[in-house]
Parts: structure tokens; C-alpha cells; sequence
């Protein structure tokens, strides 16, 4: 059986993440950041889901997504009812899960070519 390596038509890969750290192509990143399967935005500045506020999705919505999935670290931690309804009143799906789990989701999303962006929590 021969095997072939496929590539994303996409710039940015996410090939995995945990509560500590992220691949994104062939960079581990450790702090906070935004992925869409074009952009990347290092250093989000956001340390802690629970005291998110609406201004902290704007790197996400500037991306015209229409689904966000937030990675909230090694557990799955709510942002508040505010955060969510942000998206909810713009028409944007947002799915909330642990860090390993959001990238799984991510990686299947982009790959069907959605419009999907990915923000992924580490704490600061």
C-alpha cells in the first residue's frame, strides 16, 4: 500500500493542542492566539475564559467567521453570557470546548472548507 501526504489547500494547519501548547504547521505556540485556516493571530491577549469580555472576541470576528470554537484549555471553562451572546446576535455559531478537542473540531472544519476561526486560551 502506498501512502501519500496530503497538504491543506489552507496556509495554516493546526496538527494539534493540549492545555500547555499548540502546533500550528511546524510552531509550537504557548501563549493565547487566533487561527483561521489563512490567518494566524499570535498572543491573543486573553489568560482566562472566565473573564472574557465581548472586545476580547474582536480578533475573531474581524475574520468573518461563521463558526468560532474557543479552546478554553485543559477544561472546558464557559465565557460568560455576554461573550456568547455576542456571537449569537451576529448570526455566529460558537462552540466551546477543551483545547484538544477544539483543535480536532478546527482540523475537521477547515478541512471541509468552512469558515472557521479557532481561539485557543493558555493561561498567561
Amino acid at each position: 500500500m502506498q501512502l501519500n501526504l496530503e497538504r491543506p489547500d489552507y496556509q495554516y494547519s493546526l496538527r494539534g493542542a493540549d492545555g500547555a501548547s499548540a502546533l500550528v504547521n511546524d510552531r509550537r505556540l504557548t501563549r493565547s492566539f487566533v487561527v483561521a485556516p489563512n490567518s494566524l493571530v499570535e498572543d491573543w491577549p486573553v489568560s482566562d475564559t472566565g473573564s472574557m469580555t465581548p472586545g476580547d472576541l474582536d480578533a475573531l470576528l474581524a475574520l468573518e467567521p461563521e463558526l468560532l470554537v474557543l479552546g478554553t484549555g485543559e477544561i472546558q471553562k464557559f465565557p460568560p453570557a455576554v461573550v456568547m451572546a455576542t456571537c449569537l446576535q451576529r448570526g455566529i455559531g460558537i462552540e466551546v470546548m477543551t483545547n484538544a478537542a477544539a483543535a480536532r473540531t478546527y482540523s475537521v472544519l477547515a478541512g471541509e472548507g468552512r469558515r472557521v476561526v479557532a481561539g485557543f486560551v493558555f493561561p498567561g
